[in-house]
């Protein structure tokens, strides 16, 4: 792994990064300052409880120069890399927010009306964008105006429950994925079998600690099967939550004076799609054109719920695929071994390559395996 390619900020220098790596051992939480990597465990055995505790200074044995770890990815060495760079939370619940951008507003509402059919979306797209405009991009969530406009379409026939949470009052949070199921940095990401319309969701996430702070960020593909949502929304859970369907890293970068909620604010997130087929995708999402804070969806988040791990809440995204592939007209959809790219200077890059659910290593390691494995290495007591 060279230095150009390894996946920090470009100021890695000035970032404190918190994340998960095994070294055959098990899942050990580290700390990287000023690009030395950190053993934390003895101090803190979950990245849960480092977060609980954070005083911004690591506490733990030294492992040297990150770039000297021999991290690779999952691919790269026969699907067993000496150190394993894992997702960088553990016990925290996994959340998104929906529908938190226009244009991602406007295809959910194309998928709604095209019944998961990829072939009917450009039809659909065309009319929409007659008929809508650019207005939506303008509009405050739950404001009059808002509401005046939503008056508008329902009239024109044109409303849909994905505009009622993209400029309604409420924002759609759902739970992507159990504790622990995330995959990282270097893994594979998984496509049900059966999906023929997908793609991935590039997304700054924010994590937020049992007390309901946002203490830092990370990189997501919140991974989605647009025919599946398109069928019905109440099929949510199928398109959403699959085996590897949820990638985070390749770290936590802690807020601090160097990294606040601002350079989430104002992030552009970069996506690279390149096939086995040379087939190359390039697409960005500006965060500065959400609809809904960052801190706003947090709130919305633990307004009537509590987090006692905490919690990781992916943000959303502008990014929507409409480039065709293959046939014309049917858009984007993934193919096995495509390898996706996410990334923001102040993040680094999230890497992952694309294969289905069932042909991903399954997800076998839950809460009681953790438990266990802890109270083995001496790092929990019985």
């Amino acid at each position: 792994m060279t230095k150009s390619s390894f996946p920090l900020p470009q100021d890695w220098r000035d970032a404190v990064l918190v994340g998960r790596i095994d070294m055959g051992e098990g899942p050990t939480p580290i700390v990287v300052k000023e690009g030395r990597v950190f053993d934390v465990s003895k101090a803190a055995p979950t990245v849960s409880e480092l977060l609980e505790k954070w005083n911004g200074v690591p506490q733990g044995a030294d492992l040297g120069d990150i770039n000297d770890l021999g991290l690779e990815t999952a691919w790269s060495n026969g699907g067993k890399p000496k150190v394993k760079l894992l997702a960088p939370v553990d016990l925290q619940c996994v959340k998104a927010a929906g529908v938190t951008f226009a244009v991602s507003a406007i295809e959910r509402v194309i998928e709604e009306r095209a019944k998961g059919v990829p072939g009917r979306a450009q039809s659909i797209r065309e009319e929409l964008a007659a008929r809508i405009g650019t207005d939506i991009r303008k509009v405050v969530p739950g404001s009059p105006e808002a509401a005046k406009l939503k008056d508008a379409l329902i009239a024109d026939g044109l409303w849909s429950q994905y505009l009622e949470v993209a400029i309604g009052p409420d924002a759609e949070v759902f739970t992507k994925a159990p504790p622990l199921s995330s995959v990282g940095w270097g893994d594979y990401v998984g496509i049900r079998t059966q999906s023929t319309w997908n793609n991935p969701e590039p997304e700054v996430v924010v994590v937020v600690d049992r007390h309901g702070k946002a203490v830092g960020a990370t990189l997501g593909n919140d991974v989605n099967l647009r025919d599946y949502e398109g069928r019905s929304a109440l099929l949510l859970g199928k398109a959403k939550d699959n085996n590897a369907a949820s990638a985070l890293g390749p770290f936590i970068r802690m807020f601090d004076d160097k990294f606040t909620i601002d350079d989430v604010r104002q992030a552009v997130v970069e996506l690279e799609i390149v096939g086995t087929d040379n087939y190359r995708l390039e697409g960005k999402s500006t965060m500065s054109e959400i609809s809904r804070d960052p801190l706003e969806l947090v709130k919305q988040t633990i307004s009537e719920h509590q987090y006692p791990d905490g919690f990781v809440l992916f943000l959303g995204t502008l990014f929507a695929p409409t480039q065709d592939r293959d046939v014309k007209g049917s858009g984007f959809t993934h193919k096995e071994g495509d390898v996706v790219r996410i990334s923001t200077p102040k993040l680094g890059v999230l890497e992952n390559r694309v294969s289905t659910c069932k042909q991903v290593p399954p997800w076998t390691f839950g809460i009681s395996d953790l438990m266990k494995n802890l109270v083995r290495r001496g790092l929990l007591s019985a």
